[in-house]
Protein backbone atom coordinates (compact mmCIF):
# COMPACT_ATOMS: atom_id res chain seq x y z
CA UNK A 1 0.00 0.00 0.00
CA UNK A 2 2.87 2.53 1.04
CA UNK A 3 4.14 1.33 -2.54
CA UNK A 4 1.54 2.39 -4.74
CA UNK A 5 1.17 5.57 -2.82
CA UNK A 6 4.80 6.63 -3.45
CA UNK A 7 4.44 5.41 -7.19
CA UNK A 8 1.07 8.10 -7.37
CA UNK A 9 3.28 10.68 -6.08
CA UNK A 10 5.78 10.49 -8.45
CA UNK A 11 3.61 10.38 -11.29
CA UNK A 12 2.14 13.11 -10.74
CA UNK A 13 5.92 14.62 -10.25
CA UNK A 14 6.32 13.51 -13.66
CA UNK A 15 3.20 14.76 -15.40
CA UNK A 16 4.25 18.34 -13.62
CA UNK A 17 7.86 18.35 -14.90
CA UNK A 18 6.70 17.83 -18.42
CA UNK A 19 3.88 20.33 -18.39
CA UNK A 20 6.24 22.95 -17.18
CA UNK A 21 8.78 21.88 -20.06
CA UNK A 22 6.26 22.14 -22.63
CA UNK A 23 5.05 25.53 -21.43
CA UNK A 24 8.62 26.76 -22.10
CA UNK A 25 9.08 25.17 -25.10
CA UNK A 26 6.28 26.73 -26.33
CA UNK A 27 7.13 30.13 -24.91
CA UNK A 28 10.06 29.79 -26.69
CA UNK A 29 9.07 28.99 -30.20
CA UNK A 30 10.70 31.43 -32.68
CA UNK A 31 8.83 34.29 -34.22
CA UNK A 32 6.69 33.77 -37.25
CA UNK A 33 8.42 34.76 -40.87
CA UNK A 34 5.88 37.11 -42.79
CA UNK A 35 5.65 38.43 -45.97
CA UNK A 36 5.71 42.58 -46.17
CA UNK A 37 5.07 45.27 -48.90
CA UNK A 38 6.17 48.86 -48.21
CA UNK A 39 3.79 51.50 -49.00
CA UNK A 40 4.37 53.47 -52.22
CA UNK A 41 2.34 56.40 -52.95
CA UNK A 42 1.56 56.55 -57.23
CA UNK A 43 -0.87 57.94 -59.88
CA UNK A 44 -4.08 55.68 -59.79
CA UNK A 45 -6.82 56.23 -62.78
CA UNK A 46 -10.20 55.82 -61.53
CA UNK A 47 -11.72 53.51 -63.73
CA UNK A 48 -15.72 52.91 -63.85
CA UNK A 49 -17.48 50.16 -65.70
CA UNK A 50 -20.42 51.08 -67.25
CA UNK A 51 -22.88 49.47 -69.12
CA UNK A 52 -23.95 50.62 -73.05
CA UNK A 53 -25.17 50.20 -76.26
CA UNK A 54 -23.84 50.51 -79.71
CA UNK A 55 -25.33 53.08 -81.93
CA UNK A 56 -24.18 53.96 -85.65
CA UNK A 57 -22.33 57.58 -86.39
CA UNK A 58 -25.02 58.29 -89.02
CA UNK A 59 -28.47 56.74 -90.04
CA UNK A 60 -30.65 57.96 -92.81
CA UNK A 61 -33.85 56.12 -93.89
CA UNK A 62 -33.71 55.96 -97.71
CA UNK A 63 -37.37 57.84 -99.19
CA UNK A 64 -38.77 58.43 -102.58
CA UNK A 65 -38.60 62.24 -103.24
CA UNK A 66 -41.40 61.18 -105.99
CA UNK A 67 -44.03 58.80 -106.36
CA UNK A 68 -44.43 56.11 -108.81
CA UNK A 69 -43.63 52.36 -109.33
CA UNK A 70 -40.66 51.01 -108.23
CA UNK A 71 -39.19 49.27 -111.42
CA UNK A 72 -35.65 47.96 -110.19
CA UNK A 73 -33.69 47.37 -106.88
CA UNK A 74 -30.02 48.16 -107.43
CA UNK A 75 -28.18 47.22 -104.53
CA UNK A 76 -27.64 44.24 -102.78
CA UNK A 77 -28.77 43.70 -99.36
CA UNK A 78 -26.19 44.55 -96.42
CA UNK A 79 -23.63 45.63 -98.89
CA UNK A 80 -21.54 48.47 -98.24
CA UNK A 81 -22.84 51.47 -100.24
CA UNK A 82 -21.51 54.89 -101.25
CA UNK A 83 -23.30 58.57 -101.11
CA UNK A 84 -24.85 58.95 -104.37
CA UNK A 85 -25.17 55.04 -105.49
CA UNK A 86 -27.95 54.13 -106.61
CA UNK A 87 -30.58 51.92 -104.58
CA UNK A 88 -34.04 51.59 -106.28
CA UNK A 89 -35.51 53.04 -109.96
CA UNK A 90 -39.08 54.25 -110.16
CA UNK A 91 -41.01 54.26 -113.88
CA UNK A 92 -39.41 57.51 -115.12
CA UNK A 93 -41.95 57.58 -118.06
CA UNK A 94 -44.61 60.08 -116.70
CA UNK A 95 -41.66 62.44 -115.52
CA UNK A 96 -40.43 61.83 -119.05
CA UNK A 97 -43.43 63.35 -120.42
CA UNK A 98 -43.71 66.28 -117.55
CA UNK A 99 -39.99 67.11 -118.75
CA UNK A 100 -41.22 67.37 -122.45
CA UNK A 101 -43.75 69.51 -121.89
CA UNK A 102 -41.95 71.77 -120.02
CA UNK A 103 -39.50 72.10 -122.69
CA UNK A 104 -42.25 72.82 -125.32
CA UNK A 105 -43.98 76.05 -122.71
CA UNK A 106 -40.16 77.09 -122.23
CA UNK A 107 -39.82 77.01 -126.17
CA UNK A 108 -43.78 79.46 -126.67
CA UNK A 109 -42.57 81.81 -123.98
CA UNK A 110 -39.37 82.34 -125.53
CA UNK A 111 -41.36 83.05 -128.84
CA UNK A 112 -43.80 85.26 -127.30
CA UNK A 113 -41.09 87.27 -125.31
CA UNK A 114 -38.74 87.67 -128.91
CA UNK A 115 -42.30 88.89 -130.72
CA UNK A 116 -42.73 91.39 -127.54
CA UNK A 117 -39.33 92.58 -127.96
CA UNK A 118 -39.35 93.12 -131.89
CA UNK A 119 -42.78 95.43 -130.98
CA UNK A 120 -40.48 97.30 -128.50
CA UNK A 121 -38.15 97.90 -130.95
CA UNK A 122 -40.79 99.28 -133.70
CA UNK A 123 -42.90 101.57 -130.82
CA UNK A 124 -39.48 102.69 -130.03
CA UNK A 125 -38.85 103.38 -133.64
CA UNK A 126 -42.42 105.32 -134.28
CA UNK A 127 -42.51 107.48 -131.00
CA UNK A 128 -38.68 108.83 -132.14
CA UNK A 129 -40.71 109.99 -135.53
CA UNK A 130 -43.59 110.57 -133.18
CA UNK A 131 -45.54 108.76 -135.24
CA UNK A 132 -47.54 107.25 -132.58
CA UNK A 133 -48.79 108.50 -129.21
CA UNK A 134 -47.02 107.88 -126.05
CA UNK A 135 -49.18 104.92 -124.84
CA UNK A 136 -48.54 102.52 -127.47
CA UNK A 137 -44.59 102.51 -126.27
CA UNK A 138 -45.62 102.18 -122.94
CA UNK A 139 -48.30 99.02 -123.74
CA UNK A 140 -45.42 97.29 -125.47
CA UNK A 141 -43.20 97.60 -122.85
CA UNK A 142 -45.57 96.46 -120.83
CA UNK A 143 -45.94 93.19 -123.05
CA UNK A 144 -42.06 92.38 -123.05
CA UNK A 145 -42.26 92.56 -119.22
CA UNK A 146 -44.77 89.81 -119.25
CA UNK A 147 -43.37 87.34 -121.45
CA UNK A 148 -39.74 87.82 -119.43
CA UNK A 149 -41.91 86.80 -116.75
CA UNK A 150 -43.03 83.40 -118.33
CA UNK A 151 -39.67 83.14 -119.93
CA UNK A 152 -38.71 82.60 -116.43
CA UNK A 153 -41.65 80.68 -114.94
CA UNK A 154 -41.36 78.40 -118.06
CA UNK A 155 -37.58 77.86 -117.24
CA UNK A 156 -38.33 76.57 -113.13
CA UNK A 157 -41.30 74.39 -114.49
CA UNK A 158 -38.70 72.78 -117.16
CA UNK A 159 -35.67 72.50 -113.61
CA UNK A 160 -38.21 70.83 -111.69
CA UNK A 161 -39.89 68.69 -114.01
CA UNK A 162 -35.75 67.91 -114.66
CA UNK A 163 -35.57 67.12 -111.47
CA UNK A 164 -38.53 65.19 -110.03
CA UNK A 165 -37.34 62.99 -113.65
CA UNK A 166 -33.92 62.90 -111.73
CA UNK A 167 -35.43 61.89 -108.32
CA UNK A 168 -36.50 58.55 -110.21
CA UNK A 169 -32.94 56.94 -109.39
CA UNK A 170 -33.24 56.90 -105.87
CA UNK A 171 -29.83 57.51 -104.03
CA UNK A 172 -28.27 56.95 -101.58
CA UNK A 173 -27.99 60.03 -99.03
CA UNK A 174 -25.17 58.53 -97.15
CA UNK A 175 -22.18 55.88 -96.92
CA UNK A 176 -22.48 53.36 -94.77
CA UNK A 177 -24.41 49.81 -94.99
CA UNK A 178 -27.80 49.12 -96.23
CA UNK A 179 -29.90 46.70 -94.42
CA UNK A 180 -32.74 44.86 -96.09
CA UNK A 181 -35.08 45.94 -98.94
CA UNK A 182 -38.41 47.24 -97.57
CA UNK A 183 -39.89 47.44 -100.81
CA UNK A 184 -39.81 45.04 -104.24
CA UNK A 185 -40.18 45.79 -107.65
CA UNK A 186 -43.55 46.72 -108.40
CA UNK A 187 -44.57 48.32 -105.34
CA UNK A 188 -46.24 51.91 -105.56
CA UNK A 189 -44.09 54.24 -103.22
CA UNK A 190 -45.67 57.95 -102.22
CA UNK A 191 -42.83 60.67 -102.40
CA UNK A 192 -41.55 61.17 -98.74
CA UNK A 193 -43.51 58.78 -97.43
CA UNK A 194 -42.34 55.09 -97.80
CA UNK A 195 -39.27 54.06 -95.85
CA UNK A 196 -37.31 51.97 -98.70
CA UNK A 197 -34.32 51.04 -96.81
CA UNK A 198 -31.90 52.22 -93.93
CA UNK A 199 -28.65 53.39 -94.56
CA UNK A 200 -25.94 53.23 -91.22
CA UNK A 201 -22.68 54.37 -90.95
CA UNK A 202 -20.56 51.84 -88.80
CA UNK A 203 -16.61 53.38 -88.86
CA UNK A 204 -16.71 54.90 -86.42
CA UNK A 205 -19.29 53.60 -83.78
CA UNK A 206 -20.70 55.26 -81.13
CA UNK A 207 -21.22 53.87 -77.50
CA UNK A 208 -24.06 54.91 -75.35
CA UNK A 209 -23.66 54.32 -71.79
CA UNK A 210 -25.06 55.16 -68.33
CA UNK A 211 -23.54 56.53 -65.05
CA UNK A 212 -25.90 57.12 -62.15
CA UNK A 213 -25.86 61.00 -60.95
CA UNK A 214 -24.55 60.55 -57.66
CA UNK A 215 -21.37 58.57 -58.45
CA UNK A 216 -20.81 61.37 -60.81
CA UNK A 217 -21.39 64.37 -58.80
CA UNK A 218 -19.11 62.56 -56.05
CA UNK A 219 -16.21 62.77 -58.67
CA UNK A 220 -16.63 66.10 -59.02
CA UNK A 221 -16.70 66.49 -55.82
CA UNK A 222 -13.70 64.73 -54.64
CA UNK A 223 -11.78 67.24 -58.05
CA UNK A 224 -13.22 70.22 -55.88
CA UNK A 225 -11.69 69.09 -52.96
CA UNK A 226 -8.51 68.63 -54.53
CA UNK A 227 -8.21 64.67 -54.40
CA UNK A 228 -8.93 64.03 -57.98
CA UNK A 229 -7.55 65.57 -61.19
CA UNK A 230 -10.78 64.85 -63.92
CA UNK A 231 -9.69 63.36 -66.82
CA UNK A 232 -11.00 65.44 -69.98
CA UNK A 233 -12.65 64.35 -73.12
CA UNK A 234 -9.31 63.79 -74.73
CA UNK A 235 -7.38 61.96 -72.54
CA UNK A 236 -9.92 59.97 -70.91
CA UNK A 237 -9.57 56.23 -72.19
CA UNK A 238 -12.29 54.03 -72.78
CA UNK A 239 -12.10 50.19 -73.11
CA UNK A 240 -14.91 48.05 -74.26
CA UNK A 241 -16.13 44.50 -72.68
CA UNK A 242 -18.10 42.31 -74.53
CA UNK A 243 -20.69 39.86 -72.57
CA UNK A 244 -17.97 37.08 -72.60
CA UNK A 245 -15.64 39.10 -70.98
CA UNK A 246 -13.15 40.03 -73.97
CA UNK A 247 -12.02 43.02 -74.75
CA UNK A 248 -12.46 44.73 -78.18
CA UNK A 249 -8.99 45.35 -79.44
CA UNK A 250 -9.39 49.08 -80.18
CA UNK A 251 -9.21 51.78 -77.59
CA UNK A 252 -11.97 54.25 -77.50
CA UNK A 253 -12.37 58.49 -76.74
CA UNK A 254 -14.99 60.02 -74.76
CA UNK A 255 -16.70 62.42 -76.39
CA UNK A 256 -18.89 64.34 -74.12
CA UNK A 257 -21.69 63.67 -71.27
CA UNK A 258 -25.13 64.92 -71.41
CA UNK A 259 -26.09 68.22 -69.62
CA UNK A 260 -29.47 66.81 -68.41
CA UNK A 261 -30.41 63.72 -65.56
CA UNK A 262 -33.00 61.08 -66.92
CA UNK A 263 -35.70 61.91 -64.68
CA UNK A 264 -37.18 58.31 -64.73
CA UNK A 265 -33.74 56.25 -63.83
CA UNK A 266 -31.45 59.05 -62.30
CA UNK A 267 -28.70 58.15 -65.24
CA UNK A 268 -26.55 60.20 -67.28
CA UNK A 269 -25.26 59.45 -70.30
CA UNK A 270 -21.79 59.51 -71.57
CA UNK A 271 -21.23 58.88 -75.53
CA UNK A 272 -17.72 57.48 -76.53
CA UNK A 273 -16.24 56.94 -80.33
CA UNK A 274 -14.63 54.02 -80.94
CA UNK A 275 -13.17 52.55 -84.41
CA UNK A 276 -14.97 49.59 -85.94
CA UNK A 277 -12.79 48.58 -89.16
CA UNK A 278 -14.13 44.95 -89.12
CA UNK A 279 -17.52 45.83 -88.20
CA UNK A 280 -17.58 43.54 -85.12
CA UNK A 281 -19.89 46.28 -83.29
CA UNK A 282 -23.61 46.03 -83.98
CA UNK A 283 -26.13 48.92 -83.82
CA UNK A 284 -27.90 48.01 -80.24
CA UNK A 285 -25.28 45.56 -79.19
CA UNK A 286 -25.20 45.24 -75.65
CA UNK A 287 -21.35 46.13 -74.33
CA UNK A 288 -19.28 47.46 -70.69
CA UNK A 289 -17.27 50.51 -71.15
CA UNK A 290 -14.62 50.99 -68.71
CA UNK A 291 -14.03 54.77 -68.85
CA UNK A 292 -11.26 56.50 -66.66
CA UNK A 293 -12.47 59.43 -65.61
CA UNK A 294 -10.30 60.68 -62.98
CA UNK A 295 -6.62 60.37 -61.74
CA UNK A 296 -5.91 60.09 -58.09
CA UNK A 297 -2.48 61.58 -57.05
CA UNK A 298 -0.47 59.84 -54.57
CA UNK A 299 -2.94 56.48 -54.22
CA UNK A 300 -1.91 53.80 -52.00
CA UNK A 301 -2.92 50.22 -52.73
CA UNK A 302 -2.60 46.59 -51.00
CA UNK A 303 -2.53 42.97 -52.00
CA UNK A 304 -6.14 41.92 -52.01
CA UNK A 305 -4.83 38.95 -49.69
CA UNK A 306 -3.88 41.69 -46.57
CA UNK A 307 -7.01 41.78 -45.76
CA UNK A 308 -8.99 40.54 -42.97
CA UNK A 309 -12.25 41.12 -41.88
CA UNK A 310 -13.64 40.88 -38.06
CA UNK A 311 -16.98 40.17 -37.02
CA UNK A 312 -18.94 43.18 -37.87
CA UNK A 313 -17.01 43.27 -41.71
CA UNK A 314 -14.43 45.64 -40.50
CA UNK A 315 -11.24 45.60 -42.58
CA UNK A 316 -8.03 45.45 -40.93
CA UNK A 317 -4.58 44.74 -41.98
CA UNK A 318 -1.43 44.18 -39.94
CA UNK A 319 1.13 46.96 -40.18
CA UNK A 320 5.09 45.88 -39.11
CA UNK A 321 6.35 48.71 -36.74
CA UNK A 322 9.70 49.30 -35.35
CA UNK A 323 10.99 46.93 -33.39
CA UNK A 324 9.39 44.03 -35.79
CA UNK A 325 5.93 43.96 -33.73
CA UNK A 326 2.50 44.28 -35.19
CA UNK A 327 -0.64 46.37 -35.19
CA UNK A 328 -4.04 46.05 -36.05
CA UNK A 329 -5.43 48.79 -38.20
CA UNK A 330 -8.27 49.12 -39.40
CA UNK A 331 -8.68 50.45 -42.88
CA UNK A 332 -11.24 52.03 -44.86
CA UNK A 333 -11.38 50.41 -48.71
CA UNK A 334 -12.21 51.69 -51.80
CA UNK A 335 -12.30 50.03 -55.30
CA UNK A 336 -10.22 46.84 -56.46
CA UNK A 337 -7.58 47.35 -58.94
CA UNK A 338 -5.30 44.67 -60.55
CA UNK A 339 -2.70 45.55 -58.08
CA UNK A 340 -5.10 45.22 -54.87
CA UNK A 341 -7.28 47.54 -52.56
CA UNK A 342 -7.34 51.15 -53.12
CA UNK A 343 -7.25 52.44 -49.58
CA UNK A 344 -9.08 55.58 -48.92
CA UNK A 345 -7.92 56.03 -45.13
CA UNK A 346 -5.98 54.44 -42.42
CA UNK A 347 -2.27 53.52 -43.93
CA UNK A 348 0.63 55.88 -44.56
CA UNK A 349 3.09 55.71 -47.52
CA UNK A 350 6.45 54.38 -46.24
CA UNK A 351 4.77 51.84 -43.76
CA UNK A 352 5.08 47.95 -44.01
CA UNK A 353 1.74 45.82 -44.52
CA UNK A 354 1.69 41.99 -43.87
CA UNK A 355 0.75 40.12 -47.02
CA UNK A 356 1.09 36.50 -46.08
CA UNK A 357 1.19 35.01 -42.49
CA UNK A 358 -1.37 37.41 -41.42
CA UNK A 359 -3.28 34.42 -40.12
CA UNK A 360 -1.13 33.41 -37.53
CA UNK A 361 -0.96 37.47 -35.44
CA UNK A 362 -1.86 38.94 -33.07
CA UNK A 363 -1.74 42.42 -31.55
CA UNK A 364 2.26 43.08 -30.57
CA UNK A 365 3.24 39.31 -31.90
CA UNK A 366 7.10 39.21 -32.85
CA UNK A 367 7.73 39.10 -36.52
CA UNK A 368 10.27 38.11 -38.78
CA UNK A 369 9.44 40.65 -41.98
CA UNK A 370 10.86 39.73 -45.76
CA UNK A 371 9.82 42.06 -48.18
CA UNK A 372 7.50 39.90 -50.72
CA UNK A 373 8.55 39.41 -53.72
CA UNK A 374 7.25 41.10 -56.51
CA UNK A 375 4.11 38.73 -58.20
CA UNK A 376 3.87 36.58 -54.93
CA UNK A 377 0.09 37.64 -54.70
CA UNK A 378 -1.75 38.56 -57.87
CA UNK A 379 -4.80 40.43 -57.01
CA UNK A 380 -7.63 39.95 -59.29
CA UNK A 381 -10.04 42.60 -59.90
CA UNK A 382 -12.99 41.31 -58.58
CA UNK A 383 -13.65 41.78 -54.54
CA UNK A 384 -11.91 38.78 -52.71
CA UNK A 385 -13.11 36.90 -49.31
CA UNK A 386 -11.50 37.87 -46.30
CA UNK A 387 -8.41 36.15 -45.20
CA UNK A 388 -9.86 33.79 -42.29
CA UNK A 389 -7.68 35.26 -38.58
CA UNK A 390 -6.74 32.77 -35.93
CA UNK A 391 -9.96 31.24 -34.45
CA UNK A 392 -11.83 32.81 -37.10
CA UNK A 393 -13.94 31.17 -39.90
CA UNK A 394 -13.67 32.31 -43.48
CA UNK A 395 -15.93 35.04 -44.83
CA UNK A 396 -19.03 33.54 -46.70
CA UNK A 397 -21.60 35.85 -49.00
CA UNK A 398 -23.89 36.84 -46.10
CA UNK A 399 -21.65 36.00 -43.00
CA UNK A 400 -18.44 38.09 -43.01
CA UNK A 401 -15.40 36.88 -41.30
CA UNK A 402 -14.94 36.05 -37.85
CA UNK A 403 -11.24 37.67 -36.32
CA UNK A 404 -9.81 36.31 -33.38
CA UNK A 405 -9.35 38.12 -30.48
CA UNK A 406 -6.82 40.42 -30.54
CA UNK A 407 -5.46 39.85 -26.97
CA UNK A 408 -5.61 36.35 -27.33
CA UNK A 409 -2.15 34.73 -27.31
CA UNK A 410 -1.03 31.17 -28.30
CA UNK A 411 -2.42 28.65 -25.57
CA UNK A 412 0.43 26.41 -24.00
CA UNK A 413 0.14 22.89 -24.44
CA UNK A 414 -2.00 20.87 -22.41
CA UNK A 415 -0.45 18.55 -20.12
CA UNK A 416 -0.74 14.87 -19.91
CA UNK A 417 -2.92 13.41 -17.64
CA UNK A 418 -2.17 11.60 -14.28
CA UNK A 419 -2.88 8.04 -14.03
CA UNK A 420 -3.12 8.20 -10.22
CA UNK A 421 -4.37 4.66 -9.07
CA UNK A 422 -4.04 5.76 -5.73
Amino acid sequence: MHHDRISGRFACLMAGLVFLAGAATAQELPPPVVSVQTLQAEPLPIVNELPGRVAATRTAEVRPRVGGIVVKRVFTQGSHVQEGDVLYQIDPATYAVRVASAEATLARAEATRDNAQDQMRRSEALRERRVTAGVDLENAATTLAQAEADVAIARASLQEAQLSLGYTDVTAPISGIVGRALVTEGALVSAQTDVMATIQQLDPVYVDVTQSSSELFALRRARDAGKLAMATSDDAKVQLIFDDGTEYAHPGKLLFSEASVDSSTGQITLRAEFPNPDGDLLPGLYVRARVEQAVRENALTIPQMAVQRDTNGQAFVYVVKEGDTVERRVVTLGQTYPTGWLVEDGLAPGERVVVEGAQKLYPDAKVVPEAAAAGDAPAPETAPAAAPAPDAQPATDDQPAAAADPAAEPAPAAPPAANDEG
